[in-house]
């Protein structure tokens, strides 16, 4: 048997925002980050919908990329002191997770993270508040799913929290808060969508109801992501994409993720690489590597027209190309010196990844080891 979750209530489409007219409660608190909804006036769009509901709202801000643990706290204070019954996680994936891990310290305020960091270690969450999440960009699916990635900047590593507990009761996908993605960040989190939709297709305990999501969100990246790449204007094509990030995280919210992602948590947390970025490099040598143990990658080359797996590696390395994204950690600036310095370490933290464990292939650390270096190189592994 299994199980398949999902937020309680999704709303999506251009205008969707306004279904906040519909919450029921007393105070919300809104958690934004470093002040582009509130530049693009969709920070004043939630507020002026929350009085419509008669919504009592406090803001806090000034989450960072990479939220910090520090950080967490901090919020969870504020929470404390407003008291809300609402949580509000408003724009990037920073702001969204950080709004999570702000909830379990809001209502569990004696959490520790080595503690949570463990499989579903997150105890009943609701006794305060409910979360809605409400994202700007279109990648990270956190809007959908029950993880939250936390940053511990003394260690240098990223921490994957996950539990079903932090799954938002209301996801509101509207892509007019996407309009404003500089190119880069389109091309990054688009990539990142392509990650969930591969890691989730693929992994050990994939079933039914993930195959056709995942497989549907990444037939939908590699039709639409260099369209809105090439015009960010065009919000139909941007819809899509957000769609495409909610599909790829309800598949991987209920399946989880493999390899790629446990490397990615360990670059990003060392080197504050783009998390998409560091995934669409990594993509096609996990992919060679995992085809010895699944012929999967078999039905997604068939999405673009080939049938074997190095051909879809290729196509994956030819998407990344169209939208000008590094093929390499050294190109994107990683020094040799710093890389052969963290190279152990980072390795070792990806193997107790919880990641690693829905992995399609078991490896041990010097495969893990010679992945990551083949991905700093530039190069094609052959094992």
């Amino acid at each position: 048997m299994a199980q398949f979750i999902v937020p309680k209530t999704m709303h999506h489409g251009l205008g969707s925002l306004e279904k906040l007219t519909e919450l029921k409660g007393n105070k919300a608190v809104i958690v934004i980050g470093g002040g582009s909804v509130q530049k693009n006036g969709y920070l004043a769009k939630v507020q002026n919908y929350l009085k419509e509901a008669g919504i009592e709202n406090v803001v806090f801000s000034g989450v960072e990329a990479d939220p910090s643990i520090e950080t967490v706290l901090k919020g969870a204070a504020f929470f404390q002191e407003e008291n809300p019954d609402i949580i509000i996680g408003l724009g990037g994936c920073s702001a969204i997770d950080a709004a999570k891990a702000m909830w379990i310290y809001y209502e569990y305020p004696d959490s520790k993270l080595e503690e949570l960091v463990a499989l579903f270690a997150v105890k009943e969450l609701r006794k305060k508040a409910i979360f809605v999440a409400i994202p700007s960009t279109s990648g990270t699916g956190t809007e959908i799913t029950g993880l939250s990635v936390i940053t511990d900047r003394e260690k240098g590593t990223k921490y994957p929290i996950v539990s079903y507990e932090l799954t938002p009761d209301v996801a509101i996908i509207d892509a007019n808060l996407s309009a404003s993605m500089p190119k880069g960040l389109t091309a990054n989190t688009g990539l990142d969508v392509l990650s969930h939709g591969v890691e989730a297709y693929v992994s050990n305990i994939a079933e039914n109801f993930s195959d056709s999501l995942a497989k549907g969100a990444i037939d939908l990246v590699f039709k639409n992501l260099p369209t809105v790449f090439e015009d960010p204007d065009n919000l139909k094509v941007r819809q899509v994409m957000h769609d495409a990030s909610s599909m790829a995280g309800m598949a991987f919210n209920n399946v989880w993720l493999g390899i790629v992602h446990s490397i990615s948590h360990q670059i990003g947390g060392t080197f504050a690489i783009p998390h998409g970025c560091a995934n669409a490099i990594l993509m096609p040598n996990v992919i060679r590597f995992n085809s010895k143990a699944t012929d999967k990658y078999e039905d997604l080359a068939a999405l673009v027209g080939k049938s074997t797996s190095e051909e879809f590696a290729q196509a994956v390395y030819d998407l990344r190309a169209s939208v000008e994204v590094v093929a390499s950690f050294k190109e994107y600036g990683i020094s040799s010196k710093e890389w052969d310095e963290k190279l152990e370490g980072m390795a070792l933290n990806a193997m107790k990844d919880p990641c690693t464990l829905f992995n399609p292939r078991k490896l041990d650390l010097k495969e893990m080891k010679a992945i990551m270096q083949a991905c700093y190189d530039g190069v094609a592994i052959d094992f």
